[in-house]
């Protein structure tokens, strides 16, 4: 499958050039043409799409419940965005999905003092919302 189009809402360009759309779930349902190959879903309560998906326990201005787990499907959705259209998403698309955005970025070569700020530029101003999720952004461990 194919990549997503760069102009594409929520379409934020890592500096490799690899795609990943970032979205909101409350924004409502999307259109055929929207669907990712795969999506990775932060939500305090089980979400599933009918598409390859994975969710995380994430709870709303928080960190994930288990951030070993979670820094894996990072880095499976970092590692299929080369092929596939990924999607990350939490319920506004903010606070989450702007941080797993910025481990991504991280993943990408983004120093780790430098990626809150990346983000914000790249995908959302207020992307990654509070201090703890700042700080999760700085001091994760990358898987490899």
């Amino acid at each position: 499958m194919e990549t997503w189009a760069a102009e594409r809402s929520g379409v934020v360009t890592l500096p490799s050039g690899r795609l990943v759309r970032g979205r909101g779930l409350r924004s409502g349902p999307i259109d055929d043409d929207e669907v990712p190959a795969f999506g990775l879903y932060l939500t305090s309560r089980v979400h599933q799409e009918s598409w390859p998906s994975q969710w995380i326990a994430w709870p709303d201005f928080r960190l994930p419940r288990e951030p070993l787990d979670a820094m894996a499907a990072l880095r499976e959705a970092y590692d299929r965005s080369l092929t596939e259209r990924v999607e990350i998403a939490c319920g506004g698309g903010t606070g989450r999905t702007g941080t797993a955005l910025a481990i991504l970025a991280r993943y990408d070569g983004v120093p780790a003092d430098e990626a809150v700020a990346w983000v914000r530029a790249a995908y959302r101003r207020g992307a990654v919302e509070t201090p703890w999720q700042r700080r999760f952004v700085l001091t994760a461990q990358l898987a490899l």
